[in-house]
């Protein structure tokens, strides 16, 4: 038997595979990404009886890929929090997928596992733009101030690394960061001993001050919306820079689009804290949209939609929307 590891390259997709191979320690073909890189399965080629683990990747995106590899006789386990359509009714599937708000693909890990490494979904739902649930997550483990925030700021710099085009924008490219981390069980340790993680920290508060430098496009009460220059920090921070802007005004919806290489833009969207209306719905009114409730994402808008978005994007979370969660 085989074992095959698909994980999405951002902090809740890598933590949330971490945690499983620190229980179950085996070795596994790694297949990962950027950020944007969610139908990873299309790249999976399994024989009968090999086991694919599946980590923070929607399961409608990938939903042929899916059926292929249960139709071929592979065993999938499969871990995630982002929507999911219809799920597949197959003996050799077994779904742990969770779509209400505040819930991260490493909080249903840590939940399989009994918190047996409750530090590594703390940092991912910090890095997840999910602070409250770092802050439930971390509760039982009494951790000083300082030692929170150095969870919080490894989550956040291990979320920022995977946003860009393609892994050439990327710092630390996924499958590298992956196997920089895979040795510690411990994040403080890990922390210690990996200086490429203090540089990425700092890189980051590098991008992010270059990014609140950039006006906003559109500034409404309850919206505001930013296109960033074509390059390859404003690549690289675009979806952190988003869950900042909705950190420090989370009663706003944000959206942060970044041109590609190849024309249009690629688009994050953050739904204001207890609004009614989903980030991921009104992303998927767009071809190559998804996402989940509080955050969601377009992988390609045409430069033609730009005005159409962001008159959409104002409408949907308007005041006249019913805002009770």
């Amino acid at each position: 038997m085989k074992r095959i590891d698909v994980a999405n390259g951002d902090a809740d997709g890598l933590c949330a595979l971490h945690q499983l191979r620190l229980a179950e320690r085996a070795e596994a073909t790694l297949v990962t990404g950027m950020k944007r890189d969610i139908a990873l399965l299309e790249r999976v080629r399994a024989a009968p009886g090999d086991l694919v683990t599946v980590c923070d990747i929607s399961l409608d995106a990938n939903r042929a890929a899916l059926e292929r590899l249960l139709a071929g006789g592979a065993r999938v386990r499969y871990f995630d929090h982002h929507y999911a359509g219809a799920i597949p009714s197959h003996p050799a599937l077994e779904a742990h997928i969770e779509q209400q708000a505040g819930v991260c693909t490493s909080l249903l890990v840590d939940r399989y596992l009994d918190g047996r490494y409750r530090a590594w979904a703390v940092v991912a739902a910090f890095g997840d733009g999910l602070p409250e649930t770092g802050l439930r997550l971390a509760a039982p483990l009494s951790l000083d101030r300082a030692r929170l925030e150095a969870l919080r700021e490894l989550g956040e710099a291990i979320n920022y690394n995977a946003y860009g085009e393609a892994e050439s924008d990327a710092l630390l490219p996924p499958p590298y960061l992956y196997r920089l981390i895979a040795p510690y069980a411990d994040p403080f340790a890990c922390l210690a001993a990996e200086p490429r993680l203090k540089e990425l920290a700092e890189r980051r508060r590098d991008d992010q001050r270059l990014a609140q430098q950039v006006p906003p496009q559109l500034d409404l009460a309850w919206a505001s919306a930013r296109v960033m220059p074509d390059a390859a920090w404003s690549r690289r921070v675009s979806g952190d820079f988003a869950n900042r802007l909705s950190a420090a005004q989370p009663a706003r919806a944000h959206a942060v689009l970044t041109p590609r290489t190849a024309g249009g833009y690629v688009v994050s969207v953050r739904a204001p804290r207890g609004h009614a209306a989903s980030a991921a719905a009104l992303c998927r009114e767009f071809p190559t949209g998804g996402g989940r409730q509080e955050a969601g994402g377009i992988n390609h808008l045409p430069t033609e939609a730009l005005s159409g978005f962001l008159e959409r994007f104002a409408a949907y979370f308007g005041p006249s929307v019913d805002r009770r969660p």
